[in-house]
């Protein structure tokens, strides 16, 4: 009899690939709790150690959580779909909105941990941002909570005789955030270039978002220019990648310019 690649994958991961696909088919739905150890063991007629194997697979993926004393339930929260145009159109801030406002609906979100600081520009953020070397930058370090899960962590760079004096150095930037605070000054943002990447998370990061052992984080970095093709704010961005759907949507145009 041939054998089939399936046959050939380790028992765990034909396992996890089995509860996967019923958690997928709806089987299992949110906070559902799917089967332990000792069941799948019976089920399968596998040891111990495969079983947990299993379940560490989609734990790893971010599709199940561990509870402690009670068991790995199907992960319940909903994964933010980041709407990458539409929020930053000058219509949500000029309007006095943020630019989440785009994106969470009527989901709860709240910033915690905010710090703004006056540092001396790391070599990086001088370059993008066109600075004289050991330039001061105003520093905001946010982070970003939604539904009581902690998604993303964010610190922007702004060159500080840009902003010096402004709401954009409190903590509190005001309606419309830092985006409408840099139109009043006289540099409003007109173009945006975001590049993204991949990587684990340091443990730092994993320990600030709350994140499952084995899920990766999503790099967004964003500059935003002015119509003068002036660089003024680098924003660093570390996603939670389970959290996180980025959705693009945008015409088949010629590209506005090269910044």
């Amino acid at each position: 009899m041939a054998t089939t690649d399936e046959d050939r994958r380790p028992k765990y991961q034909r396992i996890a690939d089995s509860l996967r696909e019923a958690i997928q088919s709806g089987d299992y739905g949110p906070g559902d709790r799917l089967p332990g150890e000792n069941d799948l063991m019976a089920t399968y007629g596998v040891a111990r150690m495969t079983a947990r194997q299993a379940l560490s697979v989609l734990r790893d993926e971010g599709i199940a959580e561990a509870r402690k004393g009670a068991g790995v339930f199907v992960r319940a929260f909903r994964p933010l779909r980041r709407r990458g145009i539409d929020r930053l159109a000058s219509g949500q801030w000029g309007d006095g909105r943020s630019v989440w406002s785009a994106d969470i609906e009527n989901r709860a979100l709240e910033v915690d941990r905010i710090t703004v600081s006056e540092e001396s520009a790391p070599d990086r953020v001088s370059t993008v941002l066109d600075l004289p070397s050991d330039t001061m930058v105003c520093v905001r370090r946010r982070r970003y909570v939604l539904d009581g899960k902690p998604v993303l962590l964010a610190t922007s760079y702004l060159p500080l005789p840009l902003v010096a004096g402004s709401a954009i150095t409190q903590q509190d930037t005001g309606p419309g955030g830092t985006y409408a605070r840099l139109a009043e000054l006289g540099h409003e943002p007109v173009h945006f270039r975001e590049e993204v990447r991949s990587r684990m998370p340091s443990q730092h990061e994993a320990a600030q978002l709350s994140m499952a052992a084995g899920t990766p984080v999503l790099l967004v970095c964003r500059t935003a220019f002015t119509d003068e093709g002036q660089a003024v704010e680098l924003n660093e961005m570390t996603l939670d990648a389970a959290s996180y759907v980025l959705e693009y949507d945008f015409d088949a145009s010629p590209q506005r310019r090269d910044s």
